[in-house]
């Protein structure tokens, strides 16, 4: 599906390249500035932009979320290649400007709002109707900063999950999604469950207008059929992982004892039937080690 518009003076529309001229002259059009509480950060990059779409392997039949689309910039790509787009703007004058650039787009549906407060079923109902069959759907998103990680939890503990995310985040957090034991974070943890993450390219500071003071990494999580742990247990397990992250430069039979309210006594045995030695801290812990420090301590009733 190809997308249509008609730019006018640089403004926000459906054929806008990704160019740092044409995006400071849509921003003059629109009367606005880029918001830094709202993380706004334009991609002008060709390269970046084209690498954001490869590697989310978009066909015709696919449906798209994109939180933050901003200028519209990489929506047009996703309008292009794949079936239905569901774009989540926060601000509403890029928004209005959005639904106007895109307004030949049947397959684009733009919402004003946060993306927090909307699941993931609501936002595909309005988009693909109420299809008694599975709804498939992927995310796509140059992420602002401030609600990466909330974003990322709120797909991923959703009861209806994409099947993949491809998302441009902080390189800083990038590098604690994608971390192993040693440098195991509980972001890293919190995505690990629900997917497989590894970072696809990183990006310079000036792919960017306005440039940020960081690089930034596109991430991409294909996300596992059911959790790596049993989703009944997930609530509880996920108490014991913040637990243990409560104090993520102590030992872990201190941060332990404290985010659980037990006694080191009972702490220390909690460790030892999980395996796990008591010196440890929580960032050398691996994804299985968590859910069997979680099974004893279910066990043991310390959760």
């Amino acid at each position: 599906m190809r997308g249509h518009g008609s730019r006018a003076d640089g403004a926000v529309d459906g054929s806008l390249a990704p160019d740092l001229e044409l995006a400071r002259a849509g921003l003059r059009r629109l009367n606005v500035r880029a918001a830094k509480g709202l993380g706004q950060h334009f991609l002008i990059d060709h390269r970046v932009l084209n690498t954001i779409v490869d590697a989310a392997e978009l066909a015709s039949t696919d449906t798209v979320v994109e939180v933050g689309p901003g200028l519209g910039i990489l929506t047009q790509e996703l309008v292009d290649r794949a079936g239905t787009v569901v774009a989540v703007e926060l601000d509403r004058k890029l928004a209005l400007a959005l639904r106007r650039a895109f307004s030949h787009c049947a397959g684009l549906n733009v919402i004003n709002g946060s993306i927090l407060d909307f699941l993931p079923e609501e936002l595909l109902a309005a988009a693909v109707g109420s299809a008694k069959g599975p709804l498939n759907y992927k995310v796509v998103a140059n992420l602002p900063y401030y609600v990466a990680a909330p974003a990322l939890r709120h797909f991923l503990e959703a009861s209806l999950k994409p099947q993949l995310m491809v998302v441009m985040v902080q390189k800083e957090v990038g590098e604690s999604i994608v971390g192993g034991p040693g440098s195991m974070s509980l972001l890293g943890v919190s995505v690990q469950v629900y997917g497989t993450p590894r970072i696809v390219d990183v990006v310079p500071a000036r792919s960017f207008h306005p440039q940020p003071k960081v690089k930034s990494a596109i991430v991409r999580i294909e996300v596992h059929p059911k959790p790596a742990v049993d989703p009944n247990d997930i609530a509880g397990f996920f108490h014991v992982v913040r637990a243990g992250f409560r104090s993520p430069r102590k030992q872990l039979r201190n941060s332990l004892s404290v985010g659980l309210s037990i006694g080191a006594a009972e702490t220390g045995a909690l460790l030892e039937r999980a395996g796990i030695g008591p010196e440890r801290r929580p960032q050398t812990l691996s994804l299985g080690e968590w859910a069997a420090l979680y099974r004893q301590a279910a066990g043991m009733r310390s959760i």
